[in-house]
């Protein structure tokens, strides 16, 4: 004999919260990159600077950096930590979105590709320092046009932050429309976009670094907090 069961009678069980606190760690990798950005292209990179009256011969340049193969060493290890720490941001930043915005859309993954697109090049232009570390330590034995081209690379791409546009607007739009984050900071975020927009539509594409260093530390600071409340 067979028993109907009646389906309103049915209890589905309703899914359980997870009392475990959201970890903050992507957040404070966030401001943590973002402060270590100062020291490194500020204070290491004006170790390697040059006067622009030599740059019309390589043989000077490299006699202006001779000894200075330390310098080489320290934005090395600087940029990759700078690289990893903003690769962290990026996806934990990306999940942040994804548990706010609409199911489909593109602003989680959008952010969190502006901020593999910088730790990228932040690892490519940390590489060639590598070379000019080496270059550096036997100035004596090595060419100046070799040199001169690996200073080219060192000075260029790192600086490379227009990717960053990417994860500041998805923020921005996220936190307006959708509040995934604090309206405040989600127009500070709009402010960074429009400022990193304008880096690249200029010849001064390198000054890119500045609003894409402030985002880290206000964005990451924010959601540190936003997390541990």
């Amino acid at each position: 004999m067979s028993t109907t069961i009646d389906p309103t009678h049915l209890t589905i069980p309703s899914p359980t919260e997870s009392t475990t606190p959201t970890r903050p760690g992507w957040a404070i990798a966030g401001w943590v990159a973002g402060l270590l950005t100062i020291p490194v292209f500020v204070v290491i990179t004006g170790g390697l600077m040059t006067s622009t009256d030599d740059l019309i011969d390589n043989q000077r340049v490299l006699d202006q950096l001779d000894g200075k193969a330390g310098w080489a060493w320290a934005f090395q290890t600087g940029s990759v930590a700078i690289a990893l720490l903003v690769a962290v941001f990026g996806l934990g930043l990306r999940r942040r979105l994804g548990g706010h915005v609409t199911a489909g859309s593109l602003l989680p993954d959008l952010a969190g590709a502006g901020m593999l697109l910088v730790s990228a090049l932040l690892l490519v232009g940390g590489g060639i320092s590598t070379e000019l570390f080496h270059s550096l330590l036997h100035a004596d034995e090595i060419d100046a046009d070799t040199v001169g081209a690996q200073l080219a690379i060192f000075n260029t791409m790192a600086w490379v932050w227009a990717g960053a546009a990417l994860t500041t607007g998805a923020t921005a739009v996220a936190g307006l429309r959708h509040g995934a984050v604090g309206r405040k900071l989600a127009i500070f975020s709009a402010v960074m976009t429009g400022l990193i927009v304008f880096t690249q539509l200029v010849p001064f594409q390198y000054m890119a670094v500045l609003p894409g260093m402030l985002f880290l530390i206000v964005a990451g600071i924010a959601l540190q907090r936003d997390a541990t409340n």
